[in-house]
């Protein structure tokens, strides 16, 4: 087993210091919270892990298929629960791919693998919120 620390440093008010594995990034609240805006918000963060993690997967994947592809955006939207701990109500992904007669089926493919048995961020994002997703193929 892989073993995972990251550290977090209280950078005063309501910001931190992570350290991931030597990579530094700052969270915070938005001002009308109370916070700096200094960064990202822990829950954001969520979400960036998730376009990281499928994106990884689908790039792999497609790189394996020998698809190319010009251009792959990926896009997340939610919205959050009312009342306390304020928490995602459910997510939706589009895949955005740009390129020259590119295979539908062998990028859906890449997606649904990524989504249902690669990507460990959404397996547990998806024990607790509904994710949702879309490919859309824009030609070049």
């Amino acid at each position: 087993m892989e073993k995972v620390k990251v550290v977090g440093k209280s950078k005063g008010n309501l910001a931190f210091e992570i350290d991931l594995n030597g990579h530094k990034i700052i969270t915070d609240a938005r001002k009308e919270v109370g916070g700096d805006d200094l960064g990202p918000g822990p829950k954001s963060l969520l979400l960036a892990g998730l376009i990281g993690c499928t994106g990884i997967d689908v790039a792999s994947i497609l790189k394996k298929m020998r698809v190319k592809y010009d251009d792959l955006t990926i896009e997340v939207e939610t919205i959050h629960t009312d009342g306390q701990p304020r928490v995602y109500k459910d997510i939706h992904m589009v895949y955005r791919f740009k390129g020259k007669d590119l295979p539908l089926d062998n990028i859906k493919r890449a997606v649904d693998l990524s989504m249902e048995k690669y990507c460990g961020v959404s397996a547990m994002l998806s024990k607790h919120t509904p994710i949702s997703y879309e490919v859309v193929i824009e030609e070049n």
